[in-house]
């Protein structure tokens, strides 16, 4: 059997289940809604694995999962260098998110990276410590930070209510996914203007990591013809 993981949840599981109907590969949650269990119809061969977004990058860069649907800012972080292990098939058109660079929208002096540089540079000078950012992509945001030459700065791991931190005085900045932009704006924080650090997407991914015999492969080659054919 080919294993296909996607979201076991929310929007993203609704979206990715919605995206393979239109294709006549079904796919179907077990009556109880407590239990993280599925299966196919509309195709023989398939496995559905319901998992959280952010294990479905490790699951096939270790080639657990043939197949599966998740962000593609979670596989940028989980899996640096995913190209080796995974391959992109397609983008699938929904789960749009950024992953940005913001602070205070009090900071009127600081509205690029080299803005930063220089007010991290006067926040360590003046507090003793480095400015913090808040987030959950440490991988993402250092590789950002260090391409852009920003150095006066900590991380420190925020893995809920990020753009809370700010305001709890936990972090000065944050670097966090962000759809609308709504969110930030409540809590009073301004994306630098060259902040973008990712734009995700849901994304279907192929593991190059796992094994796949020849029924697997035949059944591969269906399956990807069956949802690619448009």
């Amino acid at each position: 059997m080919i294993k296909l993981g996607v979201p076991s949840k929310g929007r993203l599981m609704e979206e990715t289940f919605s995206w393979f109907d239109s294709r006549g590969v079904h796919l179907k949650r077990t009556d109880s809604k407590r239990e993280y269990a599925g299966y196919v119809k509309g195709i023989q061969g398939i496995e559905l694995l319901l998992l959280s977004a952010s294990e479905i990058p490790t699951e096939l860069n270790e080639g657990r999962i043939h197949f599966g649907v998740t962000g593609s800012d979670l596989v940028c972080e989980k899996v640096p260098n995913w190209g080796q292990n995974l391959e992109a098939i397609k983008y699938l058109g929904f789960g749009f998110a950024d992953l940005v660079l913001s602070v205070p929208k009090f900071w009127i002096d600081v509205d690029t990276l080299d803005d930063l540089d220089s007010a991290a540079e006067a926040f360590r000078e003046k507090h003793g410590f480095r400015l913090r950012i808040a987030t959950k992509y440490h991988y993402l945001a250092r590789e950002f930070l260090k391409s852009a030459g920003v150095a006066d700065y900590q991380l420190v791991d925020s893995q809920g209510a990020t753009e809370g931190t700010v305001k709890n005085e936990t972090a000065e900045a944050i670097a966090d996914i962000t759809s609308t932009g709504e969110t930030l704006k409540a809590n009073h924080l301004k994306i630098l203007d060259d902040g973008l650090i990712h734009s995700s997407e849901a994304t279907l991914f192929k593991s190059k990591s796992a094994f796949f015999s020849e029924e697997q492969t035949a059944a591969a080659s269906t399956f990807l013809t069956l949802i690619l054919g448009d």
